[in-house]
């Protein structure tokens, strides 16, 4: 991102407090499948949780870069609370800020920016993953509720949020859908048996057996899908920019290893077939940065454009995934081991290529956009 006096001067603030707070434990934390509710009330006294939300709704009101920078900042130093970051600005929170209404925003903000509550994103089924006009969990408005059945699965945080934001069906269509908040604990809201990621995440599905929630609950009514997604293309801004920064921690890992390790009577880092593993590496990451850096200054006037937003994340992606695959490589058994954070990175930016629109699925919308026009994928 292109450095400001005052983004500069944030930089430097958040580089000192996760270097003398977050760093520490980070491998351990790494390795807890629990959300960490210690580092989200650290973050929120520091003003970090709603950093791009308004002052009116009680955030900093930040621009999208300054979010980007520093979220890149705290993972270099502890990436598991890069991910306390990411729901606190970049996930399910922006949406809701974004759309909500001022009653809602009372209601709920104030907790979530202390870090006291969490808030997950509840839009995959069991039949509707990539396709996700495909939904059919039921929102039914019955006098002053609306009542909810369905399913859904995968959502990040799912196992510790206070509250969800529930995609919903309508009516029949793309312009049926819509979203609902739902608090934990509500009678007909229920949590199956939690299950783990690769990346040592867990996850629990969630079941609307005639959940009834108030009708002021409504997020987004009918036609509210397009607004939903655009405020996920902010989510997906938030992936790509950890993917960058993992690789990128990754691959500062390695390269401090690979400049001390000596083999055959010299430091791996003379051997070219290294060098240029690391040069490649390098480019990717740079490139990479270049494309989120212009989905973001895209932004600047509001969302971010989904064009933009999915050929960064794409780019993000393979590129995180690839700097810190090529680091545990170089690093042999050390990096595979779970002693240093290379191996941990390399399943994390191994999830983002799906988690958030896989990359096939940004590759037929970024198609789209070069020849113009929309290519569906469901079947004649």
């Amino acid at each position: 991102m292109p450095d400001t006096t005052e983004r500069q001067d944030l930089i430097a603030s958040v580089r000192s407090f996760a270097s003398r707070h977050l760093a520490e434990g980070a491998l351990a934390r790494a390795h807890d499948p629990n959300y960490p509710w210690d580092i989200a009330r650290l973050l929120a006294g520091q003003g970090l949780l709603g950093l791009t939300i308004s002052a009116e709704d009680g955030g900093q009101g930040a621009g999208l870069g300054d979010a980007v920078a520093v979220i890149q900042e705290i993972a270099q130093h502890c990436p598991k609370s890069a991910d306390v970051f990411q729901a606190g600005n970049f996930g399910a929170i922006r949406t809701f800020a974004e759309f909500g209404t001022d009653p809602q925003k009372k209601k709920y903000l104030p907790d979530l920016l202390a870090g006291r509550a969490l808030l997950s994103l509840a839009m995959s089924e069991p039949e509707a993953g990539s396709a996700a006009t495909e939904l059919t969990t039921t929102a039914t408005e019955d006098g002053g509720d609306v009542v909810l059945n369905g399913t859904k699965i995968w959502g990040t945080h799912s196992v510790d949020a206070t509250l969800f934001l529930v995609y919903v069906r309508f009516g029949p269509g793309t312009r049926g859908i819509g979203s609902v908040l739902v608090e934990r604990g509500t009678p007909g809201f229920t949590l199956g048996t939690p299950s783990a990621f690769m990346s040592g995440e867990t996850w629990a599905p969630l079941y609307f057996e005639d959940c009834r929630v108030p009708r002021e609950n409504i997020l987004l009514g009918p036609g509210g899908f397009k607004k939903q997604m655009s405020g996920f293309n902010v989510e997906r801004i938030g992936n790509a920019s950890r993917a960058l920064a993992l690789g990128r921690l990754a691959f500062d890992i390695a390269r401090k290893h690979l400049g001390t390790r000596t083999q055959f009577g010299r430091t791996l880092s003379e051997f070219q077939g290294l060098q240029w593993k690391f040069a490649e590496v390098a480019v990717a990451l740079d490139a990479a940065d270049a494309l989120l850096e212009r989905a973001v200054r895209g932004a600047a006037a509001g969302l971010p454009s989904a064009y933009e937003t999915s050929v960064a994340k794409y780019a993000a992606n393979d590129a995180g995934f690839r700097a810190a695959n090529e680091a545990m490589q170089a690093m042999g058994a050390l990096g595979y081991s779970t002693d240093t954070l290379v191996e941990y990175c390399v399943r994390r930016t191994r999830g983002w290529m799906i988690a958030g629109g896989s990359t096939e699925m940004l590759k037929n919308r970024i198609a789209e956009e070069i020849f113009g026009r929309r290519f569906s994928q469901r079947a004649a």
